[in-house]
């Protein structure tokens, strides 16, 4: 009959979230029917400081409502409160927690409005859950004369707060989770919990609290009860199915900054990186499409090593120029969608397509700022641990490099001589053949060097342009007269002949154990 009972019910995960001591627990012992060990702070932990270590758990049923009534024959609503830390320094806890529900209850305490801890509950909500209530809790401390107009007041200031974010127009609902604090007597009735139910609406998988059932899924509270075994030798880990998680050194994940951190996100920086509840540090490395495809359509559930991939000194989030050739890149766009290649100081085990957040967790916890900096979804993974040399070189990440010399004479129509391009010590030999371009527009080939001081002889097979011959014959001239230079000044002060730049553009793979040099 109980099993009967368990595939009648349908569960629906809340977490209840918000800066310290806003009243989570309180709000969530007001409640909840039915409470697991772990919930309400029963830790002994816990209750000597105050305040919530670790998530809690626990649940109250509702008739299925009418709308959900066709689906799958249920007639049972069960709501599963997952009851999250508060304090700056559990974050990772909190991260973990959110990954697991359907639905947040952002708590804020009515009497201080958003903290930062609030702030930061709210950016971990918009990158792991579609659904949010705000609850304005501990209005019985208002003035009663001033009540109504202080919760009109921070309704709006709330519904102002949310106007930009996937949450615009989420219910706001007072409360009074704990009347009189939390020394009050157990006798005193929450107020605003009867309106606080109502709002819960779509549901998505099964848990039973002290009822027996044959399968659980992701998010699910299950107690397993297990013979002969001591708890001790247990610690918080994964229950998956064969072969649906792997061990990572290394992972690629598509990235998006988080807009509320204020902060650069470099290349070669090292952040907490978050996947699931664990959080490890990690190098990033940046990258985007070619320059070409700055416009192509985000893929979010695949990589494509075939693809060649545009090296980013930092995550772009507004226009900057790119440090390319000139020629090629467009300063004014920013890419659709943007790569990080993740390097962590320990492996983390997790399956693919997991949700990633990157943190400056080190960042001071009483300073007024966001500390999550970006997020994402892992994409690929590198199980080996030598990565770098077995994985890497198929990431086709490059850099555009740009050098320039000058012309130092022409020998004849076809050829001139070049200079300032490379050191006298440069090994010539691997740059002949390459492609060159002069700043008058004629395309040439560097053919090898001249003499012992870094010269080099460019070959233009198309000949030189009229106009370039005639004004490398007057800069020679010039210069014969008036003795070295980069260009020629007249009586008056006045340059009259710039130089004839030689440019060199081509890109080089980060990744390539041989470093080649390689042009279109």
């Amino acid at each position: 009959m109980a099993a009967a009972a368990a595939s009648e019910t349908l569960n629906f995960n809340v977490g209840v979230l918000g800066h310290i001591d806003s009243g989570k627990t309180s709000l969530a012992r007001a409640l909840s029917t039915t409470a697991s060990t772990a919930a309400f702070d029963k830790n002994p932990q816990s209750r000597e400081r105050g305040i919530t270590l670790d998530l809690g758990f626990s649940s109250f049923c509702l008739p299925v409502p009418e709308h959900l009534k066709p689906h799958g024959g249920y007639t049972r609503l069960q709501v599963t409160l997952v009851d999250c830390p508060g304090h700056a320094s559990l974050i990772r806890t909190i991260i973990g927690g959110s990954q697991i529900i359907d639905l947040m209850m952002l708590v804020i305490d009515v009497t201080k409005g958003m903290q930062t801890q609030s702030a930061e509950c709210l950016v971990i909500g918009e990158i792991t859950c579609s659904r949010l209530v705000v609850i304005l809790n501990k209005i019985d401390l208002l003035p009663e004369a001033k009540k109504q107009a202080a919760i009109d007041k921070m309704t709006k200031k709330m519904q102002k707060t949310l106007e930009n974010t996937r949450f615009n127009g989420c219910p706001i609902i007072p409360v009074a989770a704990k009347p009189g604090g939390p020394d009050a007597p157990e006798t005193e009735t929450a107020q605003g919990i009867s309106e606080l139910i109502k709002v819960s609406r779509k549901v998505k998988s099964m848990q039973m609290f002290r009822q027996p059932v044959n399968t659980a899924i992701q998010g699910d509270r299950v107690g397993i009860c297990v013979t002969q075994f001591d708890p001790k030798q247990l610690e918080r880990g994964l229950v998956c199915a064969p072969d649906s998680l792997c061990t990572l050194y290394a992972a690629i994940m598509s990235v998006k900054k988080i807009p509320y951190y204020k902060g650069s996100v470099h290349t070669k920086a090292k952040f907490h990186i978050t996947v699931g509840h664990e959080t490890v540090m990690g190098k990033v490395t940046f990258f985007s499409p070619a320059i070409e495809d700055f416009d192509s359509e985000p893929v979010m559930d695949r990589f494509d090593f075939d693809r060649e991939y545009l090296y980013q000194e930092e995550y772009l989030s507004q226009a900057k120029d790119v440090d390319v050739d000139k020629s090629q890149a467009d300063g004014s766009k920013v890419p659709r969608q943007q790569w990080a290649l993740l390097e962590f100081e320990k492996p983390v085990t997790c399956p693919r397509l997991s949700l990633v957040i990157g943190s400056k967790l080190d960042t001071d916890i009483h300073a007024n700022t966001c500390r999550l900096a970006f997020h994402g979804v892992l994409l690929e993974g590198f199980e080996e641990k030598n990565y770098a040399e077995v994985s890497l070189p198929k990431l086709k990440v490059y850099k555009l490099k740009h050098k320039e010399g000058q012309v130092e004479r022409v020998s004849d129509d076809y050829n001139v001589i070049g200079r300032s391009l490379f050191k006298k010590e440069t090994n010539m030999q691997l740059f002949v053949g390459m492609k060159v371009k002069l700043s008058t527009g004629e395309a040439g080939v560097i053919e090898g060097g001249f003499g012992q001081s870094g010269k080099f002889k460019v070959r233009i097979p198309d000949g030189l342009n009229p106009e370039t011959k005639q004004q490398l014959t007057t800069s020679s001239k010039k210069k014969s007269k008036g003795g070295k230079g980069d260009s020629t000044k007249a009586e008056d002060g006045k340059t009259e002949v710039q130089p004839i730049m030689i440019i060199l553009a081509f890109k080089r793979y980060i990744f390539d154990p041989q470093k080649k040099m390689m042009q279109s």
